[in-house]
């Protein structure tokens, strides 16, 4: 199979008609038969008043699972037929002999009280493995600080200008430190593109917890020479790098399966994708022209600065006709994820705001519709814990009515025979099957992925360790998902009454999380699932078996928390070859930070 020129993108921009198609009336179609089943199963001899409460909220919730399932099963098909999702050939658009970059980019490393000895360190990895390339010339890093902290912004300088003297890097290093912090990070990149931006075609965004490999910039700048209405790309960022047990279960969930969502979003994004904000590469001239930012009015959380300003730029940057791609195959790009149950949430947290935020923008004239589509998919992703807690509450008091009140053999007219009352079991059990298999479906199919292949099964610890670190995953996330439900449920409501979190340094490194906190934390959550087994086990114990999934995570959320935030148990795991990733093998790009950041 032949395919199209290398290097090429731009050509595949309107190639979006038939994907779409496909995709939307397969989710419509899911939707509408989950929609169906629920109808009959609440409703078919009439709808009360929560009855009807509970469809309108679980039709909306069930097509954005479908969503995220047919996405994946896309991303399956074209795993197995080893086609890429943006030429549908077996070559890719950054595939053939490394070309010569013409032009120059800048490596930006914004960087908010983080260990000046770490970012140095992930800065070393980076430039070294650049300069690999032989390409290393074309690149200039620049360390942009937004410390508030003299003393630290002091001791990042040093760091950092100790860096530059021994890779002898010369002015390719440069450290500017801001004060204010006006726009954070957004504002902190976009005074760097009006101080700096002319002297380079593209700008390569990391976070300050980002590695990537030399070839991945190196293919990335190749991308945007060759392609010159692309705007962004997007690497598929790959958690990698921490220790604790909660931290490797996501690194490998996200490492297992992630890679197929990838696969098939970037199949029906095409041209029009999105930004993460990090790990990704953007035309300098384009992001000056399409990207700034508004205030909105009002206060914060909803008024004021925009704190999710990915989502945003990438919308602009369409909008200006710029296309925004994500392409999967583009490995060597890294971060790392919080590494207690605490934080996570607590970065969820911040999330949430800015992204709500985005609701503000969905009527901005001039968006290209997808861009509308990834700005309400970023809202809904928060808004879907507290429709799935309505959903739970919902359902639990339609059981238990129907319990204390009884069954209603004549209603208010007057009949000659009596209603009977009508169990659809068939449905009930129809519904939970697909509801299952919309949840784990691209978890199960990213699986067989990586057991069909027998070098694919080594890399993640070998055939009989990777089914039980999935297996594990499995049992992890359903306790896990409860807690995080009544966590974006409160930061929810937070939100919603004006409290601001504005946007707080990222706690880093492997951080364990003391009894005290998680029970001061967590108690109300056990006490909340203790309560529902004892007032369903005496009203209706023939529910119980129904949300036991959900109480279990409630009740035992400290000692999971806990135990998930120790390195020990992380270490453990590796040993037993649990949980393991690929980048725990020969190379491992985040592996021994401090040691070369000395």
């Amino acid at each position: 199979m032949t395919g199209p020129a290398p290097w090429a993108l731009d050509c595949h921009a309107g190639r979006t008609r038939f994907r779409r198609a496909l995709l939307f009336t397969l989710v419509v179609l899911t939707a509408a038969l989950g929609g169906a089943l629920m109808w009959i199963v609440v409703g078919s001899g009439g709808l009360t008043a929560m009855e009807t409460a509970l469809l309108v909220i679980f039709v909306p919730v069930f097509a954005s699972v479908a969503l995220s399932f047919w996405s994946g099963v896309f991303g399956f098909v074209l795993g197995v037929l080893r086609l890429h999702p943006i030429s549908l050939s077996r070559r890719g658009p950054a595939s053939g002999p490394m070309p010569v970059l013409r032009q120059k980019t800048a490596i930006l490393i914004p960087v908010y009280n983080e260990d000046p000895v770490e970012v140095a360190a992930r800065l070393d990895f980076t430039w070294r493995s650049l300069a690999a390339t032989g390409q290393g010339a074309a690149f200039d890093f620049f360390v942009l600080s937004d410390t508030q902290d003299a003393a630290t912004g002091a001791e990042e300088e040093r760091t950092v200008m100790a860096l530059r003297e021994r890779l002898e890097a010369g002015d390719r290093i440069s450290y500017r430190r801001r004060t204010p912090n006006t726009g954070k990070k957004a504002g902190n990149i976009a005074e760097w593109v009006a101080a700096r931006g002319a002297g380079y075609a593209h700008m390569i965004i990391f976070d300050a917890d980002s590695v990537m490999e030399g070839e991945t910039l190196v293919r990335l700048a190749a991308l945007m020479e060759a392609n010159p209405r692309t705007g962004i790309i997007q690497t598929h960022i790959v958690p990698a790098g921490r220790e604790t047990l909660f931290a490797r279960v996501l690194q490998f969930s996200t490492r297992m399966t992630g890679a197929v969502l990838a696969m098939g979003n970037s199949f029906w994004h095409l041209g029009d994708s999105n930004y993460y904000g990090h790990n990704a590469i953007l035309r300098v001239a384009a992001f000056a022209e399409c990207c700034r930012l508004p205030v909105l009015s009002g206060k914060p959380p909803l008024g004021g600065e925009i704190l999710s300003h990915d989502f945003v730029e990438a919308a602009f940057m369409r909008r200006g006709g710029w296309y925004v791609w994500l392409l999967p195959e583009l490995h060597g790009s890294y971060e790392e994820l919080p590494t207690n149950l605490l934080d996570y949430a607590l970065r969820d947290r911040r999330w949430m705001q800015g992204n709500l935020q985005h609701a503000r923008l969905l009527g901005t004239r001039g968006l290209h519709w997808v861009s509308r589509l990834h700005l309400g998919m970023g809202i809904f992703a928060y808004l879907a814990s507290p429709l799935w807690l309505a959903l739970l509450l919902l359902s639990t008091a339609i059981v238990i009515d129907q319990k204390l009140v009884g069954e209603i053999y004549f209603g208010p007219t007057r009949t000659l025979f009596p209603i009977w009352p009508r169990y659809h079991w068939a449905e009930i059990h129809g519904l939970l099957i697909l509801t299952l298999v919309m949840l784990f479906g691209p978890k199960v199919l990213a699986l067989g992925l990586r057991l069909a292949s027998t070098r694919n099964a080594r890399r993640f610890g070998g055939r009989l360790a990777l089914v039980a670190s999935f297996v594990g995953e499995i049992v992890f996330s359903t306790l896990l998902a409860p807690v995080m439900m009544l966590f974006h449920t409160s930061f929810m409501i937070d939100i919603l009454m004006g409290n601001a979190v504005g946007w707080p340094p990222q706690a880093r490194g492997d951080r364990g999380m003391a009894w005290r906190i998680a029970l001061k934390r967590h108690v109300p959550h056990a006490l909340l699932g203790i309560v529902a087994i004892a007032v369903l086990g005496e009203i209706t114990p023939n529910y119980l078996p129904w949300i036991i999934p959900v109480v279990l995570g409630l009740i035992f959320s400290a000692p999971v928390a806990v135990l998930s935030s120790r390195r020990t148990a992380g270490v453990a795991a590796r040993r037993l070859r649990v949980f393991v990733t690929p980048e725990e093998g020969p190379y491992a790009p985040t592996r021994g930070r401090a040691d070369a950041g000395r």
